[in-house]
């Protein structure tokens, strides 16, 4: 009845599978990852066409524990869970941060990204697992994603670096460092330490770089047995270049300009009336508004990243090694 799939390896000393198959298959997918005791169902739906005038993003991350997971049930007159702990959050967001820029720049379809922990053995932190088990998901979803990725939480005692320390063995840890990227690099780095040296905290990073690798093949294995057809990576509507072309030759010397005021304010002022005035003119000869509004600010982007990294200043003068005074 089921088309199910099933990958397992030992990973820092305990047994890490990934299933796909018999939850959530609605869902375009859907992985449960297990490691130790911890299991998290992790689900990823998106729409296949985007919204009208949609000009971001709109991708969405929940990481949500239930209390069933930990063997606790709500008594008394809160019967329901509550709103999200902070913990919840904060996962939510660690697992947002690596996978968003692994989309390409032109999707725009609602994507929903929802992790739950359906059982917490108490030792290993389900974040992990969790964000492993969005980057399967999305891998077999058919969803165009630049991944997979892998992540690894590196601990550092006794002059060792240490692959996803348990709860207990973090109260001992110098370190709780989380890492995540892909093959070619690193993408997100979270970590506390005790005063660790810059060549530890680095070799931690390459550490766990190094160590996630092989979630990496597992989830390619994965995709490979068990991934739906890719969809196609949406393009650039050709208005959309012929609209940036016509703002670079009418905006891009005067935003030039009002981005070398170093008073805000006035900088504000200046752009405003540039951008009205360069709007108005394109909508007279027939380009679409919310498309000049989307390019518009792309080509500011342009114009302060792309200076910043050519003469090393920022918009207010101040280079990248300035120490600023502090005041009270």
């Amino acid at each position: 009845m089921f088309n199910l799939h099933r990958k397992e390896i030992t990973w820092g000393g305990r047994p890490l599978v990934l299933e796909t198959g018999k939850l959530a298959r609605q869902a375009d997918g859907a992985v449960l990852v297990s490691y130790g005791e911890t299991i998290v169902l992790c689900t990823v739906v998106a729409e296949k066409h985007p919204k009208p005038d949609m000009n971001f993003f709109p991708l969405t991350v929940h990481y949500q524990e239930k209390g069933y997971a930990a063997g606790k049930i709500p008594g008394g007159f809160f019967k329901r869970e509550g709103k999200p702990s902070e913990k919840e959050i904060l996962v939510s967001r660690l697992i947002d941060r690596p996978i968003r820029p692994l989309f390409p720049e032109n999707f725009y379809n609602d994507t929903q990204v929802i992790c739950t922990v359906l059982s917490h053995d108490l030792e290993n932190d389900p974040d992990i697992v969790a964000l492993i088990g969005a980057s399967a998901a999305l891998a077999i979803s058919g969803v165009p994603f630049a991944g997979p990725l892998g992540a690894a939480r590196i601990g550092y005692s006794e002059g060792q670096y240490l692959l996803n320390p348990t709860v207990e063995g973090l109260k001992t840890s110098q370190l709780d460092l989380v890492v995540a990227g892909t093959i070619e690099g690193v993408l997100m780095v979270e970590s506390q330490a005790q005063e660790l040296s810059e060549e530890q905290m680095l070799g931690a990073v390459m550490f766990g770089h190094a160590q996630f690798q092989p979630i990496i093949e597992l989830i390619k294995s994965l995709a490979k047995e068990a991934g739906k057809p890719t969809w196609a990576v949406p393009q650039a509507a050709p208005e959309e270049s012929e609209i940036m072309l016509k703002l670079q030759d009418k905006a891009e010397a005067d935003v030039r300009a009002a981005y070398k005021k170093l008073i805000k304010q006035d900088r504000i002022e200046q752009l405003s009336v540039i951008r009205e005035q360069v709007i108005q003119e394109l909508i007279e000869v027939g380009f679409d508004e919310t498309l000049i509004k989307s390019n518009f600010k792309k080509l500011e982007k342009e114009i302060v990243c792309g200076d910043i990294l050519k003469s090393g200043q920022r918009i207010d003068d101040v280079g990248p090694k300035t120490i600023l005074p502090l005041h009270v």
